[in-house]
């Protein structure tokens, strides 16, 4: 029987995880993601039958995007990866997932709300967050399935600093995602 391992950044993004799923909150960014995903899954023992979700929000790098996403693609935008490429080391900056939607989430340790920031970023993404790509290369360093599932909050832009007044509104969305993807293996 398969369980679920639900991960979010922050418990705003979780407060509607129904009851009795275990929730691990890892703060903000790539590398805090991975360190307490990592944590989180030795600490559980026999992953065999486990699949991570990763929930959380996202802003969009693309006029008009809203609503729920479940990325297949996430790349790391913020690694010097054409440097460390040139010094003949792979980057691994794009993991990919086989059960997303075809979106590709940009995911990195800069907040955005720069518009040139984010026109550079939506040359090769749809949505950025800050931890997907963390919580994604622990998993798969550890042999455990994960799913990414994203909802929009913002548009990558000065707006995004609007994040805690809509935050619970994402919440909510993700949540009944979880109930729904939990009732569909039960």
């Amino acid at each position: 029987m398969t369980s679920f391992l639900v991960v979010s950044a922050l418990a705003s993004e979780a407060a509607y995880i129904p009851e009795g799923v275990p929730v691990v909150i890892t703060g903000i960014g790539k590398t805090t993601a991975a360190v307490e995903t990592t944590r989180a899954l030795l600490q559980y023992g026999d992953t065999t039958d486990l699949v991570v979700l990763n929930v959380g929000t996202a802003g969009a790098l693309r006029d008009g995007l809203t609503g729920l996403f479940r990325p297949g693609t996430v790349v790391n935008h913020d690694i010097s990866a054409d440097a460390i490429r040139a010094l003949g080391v792979d980057p691994q900056e794009v993991l990919e997932l086989d059960n997303g939607d075809g979106t590709v989430l940009a995911s990195g340790d800069v907040f955005v709300t720069d518009p040139l920031v984010r026109d550079v970023l939506a040359e090769r993404a749809d949505l950025v967050d800050m931890e997907a790509y963390g919580v994604v290369l622990a998993c798969q360093r550890l042999g455990v399935p994960v799913e990414l599932v994203k909802h929009v909050s913002d548009n990558a832009d000065e707006g995004a600093f609007d994040w805690p007044s809509v935050v619970d509104a994402s919440a909510r969305v993700l949540g009944a995602w979880v109930g729904e993807r939990l009732g569909s293996v039960l």
